[in-house]
This record gives structure tokens, C-alpha cells and sequence, in this order.
């Protein structure tokens, strides 16, 4: 029997920590790949976001997307006072997920 698939709503930033990018992935081990050799253009190549500062993983693709959608509709104070919550000095999460 297969594993239920599992789904993450993901906030990276660049070096300096000056913007924030909001996404939803099934994957989020290839997509932070993705995202760090800069293989998709736009937002997150432009800015450089390449650094995993916050995610949370379910198994409900639609929650994952509403969560998503609530995020980034929030304000850029709230998102940095959910980052600081779980990872006050925006360390890179990546090595912390399992490819």
C-alpha cells in the first residue's frame, strides 16, 4: 500500500532576507533543487530565493492550497512573525527535508 503523498506550503527568501516567496509543492525536496539551479524562471530565480526559511507538510492537497493562498494574501510582518515562530534566525530548513 503507498504512502499517502504529502504536500507543503513553503516560504523562502534570498541571502539578506529582503523578499519572500510563497509556494506549494508535492515535492519539496526536487523543488527546492528547482528553485537553487534556478531551472524554473521567475520570481524565485530573478530575487535569488533560494533559502528555506519555513514549511509545513500535509496530506490534503486542497488545504495545502488554501493555506498557501492565506499566506500569501497575509501581510509580509505576518510571515516574518511565522518564520520567527519556528526559525528565529532564518536558518536554510533545506537540509532538514528528506529528498
Amino acid at each position: 500500500m503507498a504512502d499517502n503523498p504529502t504536500y507543503c506550503v513553503y516560504i523562502l527568501t534570498n541571502t539578506h532576507n529582503r523578499v519572500l516567496y510563497t509556494g506549494v509543492t508535492r515535492n519539496l525536496a526536487r523543488r527546492m533543487y528547482e528553485h537553487q539551479h534556478h531551472l524554473v524562471p521567475g520570481f524565485t530565480a530573478r530575487y535569488n530565493a533560494t533559502k528555506l526559511v519555513y514549511f509545513e507538510c500535509g496530506t490534503d492537497i486542497s488545504e495545502a492550497i488554501q493555506r498557501e493562498k492565506q499566506l500569501k494574501s497575509g501581510s509580509r510582518s505576518r510571515k516574518i512573525s511565522l518564520i520567527e515562530s519556528v526559525n528565529p534566525e532564518w536558518r536554510d530548513l533545506t537540509p532538514f527535508i528528506e529528498g
